[in-house]
């Protein structure tokens, strides 16, 4: 058995303000530690479960959060930006029994600790059809193309209850309970890894592959806080403007469908004034 975890850090363990997940902040220093422990207790957790190969792909900002050399042994990770997959690269090559969204977070315009889509700010809200879309559910929907179940989710309390919808059986670990956009109540790393491991390990029996699921045609719209920025996204071949502050796209796999938006939310980055967006 081989579990992929997608690792994401602002649903981890005592992280609650952009100065906790931003690369070279202080407080970012002192929560590599706790996002360290909760993948660290999915990885043994699902070891104590029966896998036999745990590969973790790192999918915070620069990717290159995780502290190596505090992982379980049996561990592999992948660090690094620049990924066919993104947040679920490893998913694709067919070895894969189950996967696991460690340290995630709800979508843009939704309540949770530092909800967002991909961008921190400047997009308003993601929609996957008719759905209001998280990271969690655009990435479901692609690795189901693969046969692969979501097995495990961690986050904040609105994390875990929005992956009801798109991995109603997955196991869910609420490592801290909403207040606002920068607060939470939190529990202890102690106490969040003993949850994540007991959680991992009971979730091990759900990674069975399946058919892939094949949904497409998928359309995909985003809303930003700026007209320039949906003008900006038309620059991607197929993305159209529908209003003054949103663009949709439709792509037959969500595997075109999760590279279009990346192609998107790195266009629409790059269009972003300092001070006036």
């Amino acid at each position: 058995m081989k579990i992929l975890i997608s690792a994401d850090m602002e649903g981890a363990t005592g992280v609650t303000w952009p100065g906790d997940v931003l690369p070279g902040a202080p407080q970012w220093e002192r929560c590599r530690p706790m996002f360290t422990s909760d993948v660290n207790a999915a990885v043994l957790g699902f070891y104590d479960g029966g896998a036999d190969e745990v590969l973790i792909n790192e999918a915070h900002w620069s990717m290159r959060n995780l502290l190596l050399e505090q992982l379980d042994d049996r561990a592999e990770m992948i660090t690094g930006r620049h990924k066919t997959l993104s947040m679920v690269e490893g998913v694709q090559h067919g070895d894969v029994d189950g996967i696991a969204f460690v340290g995630y977070h709800t979508g843009a315009g939704m309540e949770g600790v530092l909800a967002h889509t991909y961008l921190p700010n400047s997009v308003t809200g993601v929609w996957l059809g008719d759905v209001r879309a998280s990271e969690g559910l655009l990435n479901a929907h692609v690795v189901a193309e693969y046969g692969v179940p979501v097995v495990l989710v961690t986050g904040d309390d609105l994390a875990c209850e929005d992956a009801l919808g798109y991995a109603p059986e997955a196991l869910k670990v609420a490592v801290k309970d909403h207040v606002s956009r920068y607060a939470a109540v939190c529990r202890t790393p102690a106490r969040t890894a003993a949850d994540i491991r007991a959680a991992a390990k009971d979730a091990a029996r759900l990674a069975v592959r399946h058919e892939p699921v094949t949904g497409g045609p998928f359309t995909i719209a985003l809303e930003f806080d700026a007209e320039h920025l949906a003008l900006a996204a038309t620059v991607v071949p197929g993305v159209e403007q529908t209003g003054e502050r949103k663009v949709a796209y439709t792509e037959g796999t969500m595997y075109d469908g999760i590279r279009t938006f990346k192609a998107v939310t790195t266009i629409v980055s790059a269009a972003v004034e300092e001070q006036y967006g």
